[in-house]
């Protein structure tokens, strides 16, 4: 047997979403063919408008593609319906996105802890309590989310996506929000988790410095992967460049 190789815990194959018809027609994907290992950090990089966010939906299954197939662990999820998909989705993914989505009565253990309480697990605690002292949020616990601030509210959302140690986690620019020190933490904390559980992690970022932190870029332009970028090189730099002067042109 052989040891040693990685297998691909996320695939896309073929994979399109068009919008609208005839000379209108959008083409948010387009083609898309994508293999991610288990245990892999990748970073997808693009300007407004590229793609990139209906990506990570359609990876998520949060959104149904006009054609192609999303695998996750060999499972066809859009093969699932809604409500299988649903737990599906809660047992195996952690989203990380721009909107919060909090529960605004409950406090920020209770938002952390809800997914796995739905699926009637044992909290670790001891790794619960780990990742909210490392996001700072040790002294907010009891603190519901109208009382945070929005850096504050986005750090619950990273600890609520990593509390169930999901296979997968899906960030959409989850530092955004965040001081440079703290998003350095964050980004850390990732890739220690990642390590640690095998956790494979796909984030959408226009950071460069966390974009480098990864161990593949992804680059998407007009709905289509034009890059990879395995390692860390002048390449990366110079996607990062061109988006920073292309921003603004098209909206996500």
């Amino acid at each position: 047997m052989l040891t040693g190789i990685k297998m691909s815990i996320l695939k896309a194959m073929n994979l399109k979403k068009y919008y609208g018809s005839g000379v209108k027609q959008v083409k948010a994907l387009d083609e898309i063919d994508l293999a991610i290992e288990e245990g892999e950090f990748v970073a997808v990089v693009g300007t407004s408008g590229s793609g990139k966010s209906t990506l990570l939906h359609m990876l998520g299954g949060l959104d149904y593609p006009t054609e192609g197939k999303v695998y996750v662990d060999d499972q066809d999820i859009f093969n699932l319906k809604d409500e299988a998909l649903t737990i599906f989705r809660r047992r195996k993914i952690g989203f990380i996105f721009q909107s919060f989505n909090l529960i605004p009565v409950l406090n920020v253990y209770e938002n952390i802890v809800l997914p796995i309480q739905l699926d009637g697990n044992t909290i670790d605690q001891e790794y619960v309590d780990e990742v909210i002292e490392i996001l700072g949020l040790s002294e907010k616990k009891e603190s519901l989310p109208s009382e945070l601030s929005g850096g504050q509210q986005q750090r619950v959302a990273i600890a609520r996506a990593l509390a169930s140690k999901p296979a997968i986690i899906l960030a959409d620019e989850p530092t955004g929000n965040l001081d440079s020190r703290t998003s350095h933490d964050v980004i850390s904390l990732l890739k220690i988790t990642s390590e640690k559980f095998g956790q494979t992690i796909v984030m959408i970022t226009h950071n460069e410095s966390i974009a480098s932190l990864a161990d593949r870029v992804i680059q998407i332009e007009d709905g289509r992967i034009v890059n990879y970028v395995r390692k860390t090189n002048n390449l990366l730099s110079n996607i990062i460049r061109a988006e920073d002067r292309k921003a603004g042109e098209k909206v996500d």
